[in-house]
């Protein structure tokens, strides 16, 4: 797989670095913390709002962030 460049605001790098695994690239840890949502998923811009895409949107959000909670909590318990 190819790579590109691409620049974060300090602050979204210091949040990924906050979460990145010893074991894991920066680039491993986005796409790890991003689960299944895209970041052109929230960025359609040119479509018309539509209530129902944006309510399944924050479920997904959602559902990532209450992963990444528990995911946090079982290494802070020290559980596998």
């Amino acid at each position: 797989m190819g790579t590109r460049t691409v620049r974060l605001d300090e602050e979204v790098y210091e949040r990924v670095r906050a979460h990145k695994r010893d074991d894991e690239t920066v680039s491993e840890a986005i796409t790890r913390l991003m689960g299944d949502v895209s970041l052109l998923d929230l960025a359609d811009e040119d479509e018309p709002h539509d209530e129902e895409t944006a309510a399944a949107r924050k479920e997904t959000l959602r559902r990532t962030a209450r992963s990444d909670s528990e995911e946090a909590a079982e290494v802070s318990d020290g559980e596998p």
